[in-house]
């Protein structure tokens, strides 16, 4: 077998790999979407057997002969295969150590689970969820044991969304946000409350349809490629640059929670529907990480969503949708989408107190993988945490340790990056605003110039460069969660007139 020929065999196999994910992300769509409740038993035999399906297909005898092959002639490879081969390989190494029978089941379970917590939030009963997230736990915790037994558990599992994540980051990272945002909230809280009532005006679902669409339009999704659904907990799904999938959800008095959350999960489809086309079914399609893909998220939402221009620049559509809010400003509007106000609910934080959201759930992560923690005391500990770090009570599960759908996918570890993926985000902002005039863009309308820098800084590379290496080169030096800290200063100090 010659390199090249070696190549073509990997594109294969990729594609088959590739086909297995798209269908069992179709059923997980179709889960979160509109499936009927009694779909779950069925939809879990199948996810088990495509599962199986793509365990032995990317294990078997001839996928293992491919990899050494390739491992053998790395040096005759060009820089995208290489990487490709590194990426099958880290993923080889840890699927090949879960025995098949466990990872199937595994997969039956997450897809039951998802159900399950779906009917325990509607019910804000926690004990209905609590056997399977600890199963989920038990079953992680033996996974990290089995694929890297030389690793801290939960080091292992912060790896899976952020390569070359672990605590000891984590620790020094949180320490930093926390030495400055827990003040500056304190001197906010001082300075009296912002206006926020009027965003509570009914603002009826069929008209938030339409704002939706007009978001989209605004921040140049490309309507063939991508389409929005209407869920639970909004989320955002890629099957491939040609097919991304966002949601939301709507409520008649918070027209602001899904305003933001459609800018939120466009910022995530934008970034997964512009990977160099060549990348394409193959392991170097779409998004290299959470982190990135968060600060992606979050810089749409954020940065350019609740920023005076982009606020000016929906305003019109606002009143004509909704009257009523034309008793009030845009700058009236700015200033109320910004409020710091501590509050139960991570999606719905604002950026100051957003970290804070996130610093419980890593903190609740570390216990429960250590073993500090038994699934049984986590609504209480939720409850604690929150007095502690947001100074909240929080009244029932649904609000509470509930709130959120990643511990049923088995997503441990993910919530960090959302923190992370912010303080990318103000970088970038940082290194942007040195070619183009970021606010003239937005004020203007013209975000296609802001996703052409990113197009060219971030997007366009999918899954070519490890994530440290991706974010230093759209930096130019490397990661500094000053930047972030400095950014949350300045916007706070200026919506409260610090």
């Amino acid at each position: 077998m010659t390199t090249k020929e070696a190549i073509e065999k990997l594109n294969e196999l990729e594609l088959k790999n590739f086909a297995l994910g798209h269908a069992m992300g179709i059923m997980s769509y179709d889960d979160e979407t509109v499936a009927p409740k009694n779909s779950r038993m069925p939809r879990g035999k199948t996810m088990g057997v495509l599962s199986e399906m793509s365990y032995r297909l990317t294990t078997g005898d001839e996928a293992v002969g491919l990899l050494e092959y390739l491992k053998e002639h790395i040096d005759e490879l060009g820089p995208e295969d290489r990487r490709r081969v590194e990426l099958w390989d880290k993923s080889f190494r840890e699927l090949k150590a879960i025995p098949v029978e466990e990872y199937v089941a595994y997969s039956e379970l997450t897809s039951t689970a998802g159900s399950v917590w779906r009917e325990a939030k509607s019910r804000s009963d926690y004990r209905l969820f609590e056997p399977y997230l600890r199963r989920i736990i038990d079953a992680q915790r033996r996974f990290a044991a089995l694929a890297a037994p030389d690793t801290d558990p939960y080091d292992y599992m912060l790896d899976k969304y952020e390569e070359g994540l672990d605590r000891k980051r984590c620790d020094a990272f949180f320490a930093a946000l926390r030495s400055r945002i827990v003040p500056l909230l304190e001197r906010v809280k001082a300075a009296g409350p912002v206006d926020t009532s009027f965003l509570s005006v009914p603002f009826p679902v069929s008209a938030q349809r339409e704002l939706a669409d007009k978001l989209m339009d605004i921040i140049c999704l490309d309507r063939d490629s991508c389409i929005i659904g209407e869920v639970e907990h909004p989320f955002t799904t890629a099957f491939s640059g040609y097919d991304v999938r966002i949601t939301t959800h709507y409520y008649e008095r918070d027209f602001i929670s899904s305003m933001y959350s459609v800018v939120h999960e466009g910022g995530h489809a934008l970034y997964d529907m512009h990977s160099d086309r060549r990348y394409a079914f193959t392991g170097l399609d779409g998004g290299v990480s959470m982190g990135v893909h968060e600060s992606q998220s979050r810089f749409y939402e954020n940065i350019i969503g609740r920023s005076r221009e982009f606020v000016g620049l929906v305003y019109p559509e606002l009143i004509r949708l909704c009257p009523k809010l034309a008793a009030h400003s845009p700058e009236d509007v700015w200033r109320a989408v910004n409020a710091a106000r501590p509050g139960l609910i991570r999606t719905e934080a604002d950026e100051l107190t957003y970290p804070l959201h996130i610093m419980v759930r890593y903190e609740m992560e570390k216990a429960m993988i250590d073993g500090g923690a038994d699934t049984a005391d986590l609504p209480e500990m939720w409850r604690e945490l929150y007095r502690e770090y947001l100074g909240v009570e929080v009244p029932d599960d649904a609000s509470g340790i509930l709130q959120d759908t990643h511990w049923s996918g088995g997503a441990i570890g993910y919530f960090p990056s959302y923190a992370l993926g912010s303080a990318y985000g103000a970088q970038l902002l940082h290194r942007m605003s040195g070619d183009i005039d970021v606010p003239g863009a937005v004020r203007s309308g013209e975000i296609g110039k802001i996703n052409g820098w990113l197009e060219d800084k971030i997007w366009k590379y999918g899954c070519l460069f490890r994530p440290s290496e991706l974010m230093e080169r759209a930096f130019g030096e490397p990661f500094d969660p000053k930047y972030y800290t400095d950014y949350l200063e300045r916007k706070y100090t200026e919506v409260y007139g610090l």
